[in-house]
């Protein structure tokens, strides 16, 4: 049988394997959680800012277990609770009204980021009204991810922004920055995905007015979280229920379409459908694309620097 090859970003061939039975068969009644954390630990993965990639190493132990490779012990009933900060409808603080006023009225926005600077209960508001009011619903937070929640002067909350891991392969995406696999596998973390962006008012503008206004310190946000910028974002865009409107009147690029395929899609040829999807990017530094590709250093932000689209 083969090695297993690259997995999570790390390759993984005999000793590591070896390793990780090791891990196994000493502590078989070690949960999944802790397997993960202690692989973590064992290998020194980390991220820039120094904090142990467990859940990275739970993803890469689930899937050498899918493959044959190891016998993980069964999950337990509850996942840790960082997975799952979700609020139900029924618990939501507070009830939504209409807002009538022009977005002139409600300025200035407050745009706070809530993994570092949030109560529980903003955090608990933020993935209630996901769950209640996005078409996607929300599942919890897994990986490096940054939650924005905008209210204006009066306290009302607009809206609801959620960046996370980006696509592991996108054909358009990939050609637009003109990197090989190789490149991808090394700079993928200075990407990041507005997995959910939710709007809990119709104020015109105001879609087009707050993706700039966070695309001017998301990098900054996830460097003083994770130790290193950011140099694209990227969207996916449903194309049977939105335009895109806002995304273009904030300067993102269209790059193209999805094929409507899964993750999920097996060897044999058999897919999953997905809904047809436009691909939206937003550079955030002039020399994206050397940077990416791995012809130019990788370095911190600057709290100065201005974010910049091509």
């Amino acid at each position: 049988m083969n090695e297993p090859g690259l997995i999570q970003g790390r390759q993984i061939g005999t000793s590591e394997l070896d390793e990780i039975r090791r891990l196994l068969a000493d502590y078989p009644d070690w949960s999944r959680f802790r397997l993960s954390r202690e692989l973590a630990h064992l290998w020194q993965w980390r991220n820039p800012a120094g904090q142990l990639k467990d859940m990275a190493a739970r993803t890469l132990l689930r899937k050498l277990h899918q493959r044959g490779w190891i016998e993980l012990p069964p999950p337990r009933n509850s996942p840790p609770r960082r997975m799952h900060e979700t609020a139900d409808a029924e618990i939501l603080p507070i009830e939504l009204s209409p807002i009538t006023e022009p977005l002139s009225a409600l300025l200035p926005l407050s745009v706070c980021e809530l993994s570092t600077a949030g109560t529980a209960a903003e955090r608990a508001l933020f993935a209630g009204l996901l769950q209640c009011f996005h078409y996607l619903g929300h599942r919890g937070f897994v990986g490096e991810n940054l939650q924005y929640l905008v209210r204006d002067p009066q306290d009302r909350p607009l809206a609801c922004v959620l960046f996370g891991a980006p696509a592991w392969q996108c054909a358009q995406r990939d050609h637009y920055i003109g990197w090989d696999s190789q490149a991808r596998q090394r700079h993928l973390n200075f990407i990041t995905n507005n997995t959910r962006f939710l709007l809990l008012s119709s104020v015109p503008q105001l879609a087009s007015y707050l993706l700039g206004q966070i695309a001017r310190q998301v990098s900054h946000d996830w460097e003083r979280k994770y130790g290193h910028r950011l140099y694209l974002l990227e969207s996916f865009v449903q194309r049977d229920r939105f335009l895109g409107t806002a995304y273009r009147a904030a300067n993102w690029v269209c790059v193209g379409r999805t094929k409507g395929r899964s993750r999920q899609d097996q060897p044999n040829g058999a897919h999953y459908q997905r809904p047809l999807k436009d691909i939206y990017l937003y550079p955030l530094h002039p020399l994206f694309r050397e940077l990416l590709q791995g012809k130019l250093p990788t370095q911190p932000a600057k709290p100065s620097e201005q974010p910049w689209n091509s």
